[in-house]
């Protein structure tokens, strides 16, 4: 493949991928915005904490996502066709394994999620309020994931585009509606997101079975369960799980020790956190075709080709990074507004505001990275590498900076978190994504 048709290739997988992700920082500054202009700031610290034990809870699962791409991609690139469905009938049967556990513990899951996390009372009861609503969305989550892993395993990024289009969509319309129309609060916001999400599960349904049916051969149990297919399965999945727990646990325990410093210093890192959200979300779109187009190249043993989209994607990020550079130093201020009219919340957020200019080029490689790593199922690698950053840079930081520098310490410790995952990938890529000495 020459480099122009590998760039076109890049960029056929990544713009629908970005065009998706796109909405998901939208439908999080409709909530924001709706929750920053209520009485209290209460209400935006409530949406960031319901939105942490959400995120580390289906963090437990999101392997399903980044497994079902890899081993897809891998046996699509090998033309084991036989493979390619197995790969989705085993995420799909994990997928409603793991939400049958969800629900049947979401009482205990609230209990624990309200005693490990810090806030004011008031914070705490309107997130409890969120969590109770929003859990039973965790079906249509789960079952997502493996739809969309999929999905960008077969090299078909616009599908999982229309479903996240549609969800947001749904999820911001619904939003509005019970919130700035119905006046139904922060209860409003989570039930939107509920409905939306199994809107979402229906349309992968139906792409499944009118595009993909003939591609989804019949069951043979026997094959499907083969006990060396099942360890490496679970094996490699299982070293994703523990890389993904670590990324949320590393922001949620961000986002709990904002909190420790107050409602309004919560509300401002949880608006500031949206800014990396954002940059975060276009570099995926780059990092989920890394991992279509790195699976597909390494199943198929095209070495040269897997160099080349590595060596493109790393490139792509790069140039990524100088106008959102720009435009996070020059109009942080404009965003705050944007959000919120609390004015403590904006005089608070002014000493912080430098950090935004300093998210693009810290953290993009460590975004691009993940895909490659993910398409190329390099798990142990990753798993190390989260490690590392997490355990020996992230919180020895929080710890020495925070009590002497208060939020100040905490910024610096995160984005030192995030430069630590993108160095240590990029060390450990010539074994992990070019040797045989991986798994």
């Amino acid at each position: 493949m020459s480099q122009e048709r590998l760039g076109r290739a890049i960029a056929k997988l990544a713009v629908p991928n970005i065009v998706s992700n796109i909405t998901v920082p939208l439908l999080g500054l409709v909530d924001m915005a709706l929750m920053g202009h209520m009485d209290t700031a209460a209400y935006i610290g409530a949406i960031g904490l319901g939105a942490t034990i959400f995120s580390v809870l289906y963090s437990v699962f999101s392997f399903m996502r980044a497994g079902t791409t890899g081993f897809t991609a891998q046996a699509y690139g090998a033309g084991n066709h036989t493979e390619v469905s197995y790969a989705f009938y085993r995420a799909l049967g994990i997928a409603l394994l793991a939400a049958t556990l969800v629900l049947s513990l979401r009482e205990p899951i609230e209990r624990v999620s309200l005693m490990l996390l810090n806030g004011s009372p008031e914070v705490l009861g309107l997130t409890a309020s969120y969590y109770r609503i929003r859990i039973w969305a965790a079906p249509a989550v789960l079952c997502l994931y493996a739809f969309n892993g999929w999905y960008i395993g077969m090299q078909n990024t616009v599908i999982p585009m229309a479903i996240a289009i549609l969800i947001n969509v749904v999820n911001i319309g619904l939003s509005v509606l019970f919130v700035g129309q119905m006046q139904m609060g922060i209860e409003g916001v989570a039930l939107g997101t509920v409905l939306a999400q199994y809107a979402g599960m229906v349309l992968a349904i139906g792409f499944m079975l009118t595009k993909y049916r003939v591609r989804l051969i019949a069951i043979d149990w026997g094959q499907l369960l083969q006990p060396d297919v099942l360890r490496r399965f679970f094996r490699v999945n299982a070293d994703f799980m523990v890389r993904s727990i670590l990324l949320i646990l590393s922001i949620a325990f961000f986002t709990n020790q904002s909190a420790r410093l107050g409602d309004n210093i919560l509300a401002v890192n949880m608006i500031l956190m949206q800014l990396f959200y954002i940059f975060s979300y276009f570099t995926d779109g780059f990092a989920y075709a890394g991992e279509a187009l790195v699976g597909r190249f390494k199943g198929a043993g095209q070495q040269a080709e897997l160099r080349r989209t590595v060596r493109l994607l790393l490139l792509w990020g790069a140039g990524l990074c100088v106008p959102f550079t720009v435009l996070y130093a020059l109009f942080p201020s404009a965003f705050i507004g944007l959000i919120s009219n609390q004015p403590d919340v904006a005089i608070q957020a002014k000493p912080f505001l430098a950090y935004m200019a300093l998210i693009p080029p810290i953290t993009f490689a460590a975004f691009l990275w993940d895909g490659i790593y993910i398409g190329a199922t390099a798990s142990r690698a990753i798993r190390n590498t989260m490690l590392i950053a997490s355990l020996l840079v992230f919180l020895p930081a929080w710890r020495i900076l925070m009590p002497i520098l208060g939020n100040h310490g905490l910024w610096v410790a995160f984005l030192l978190f995030m430069a630590a995952r993108g160095i240590c990938m990029t060390l450990m890529a010539p074994r992990a994504i070019f040797g045989s000495n991986r798994r």
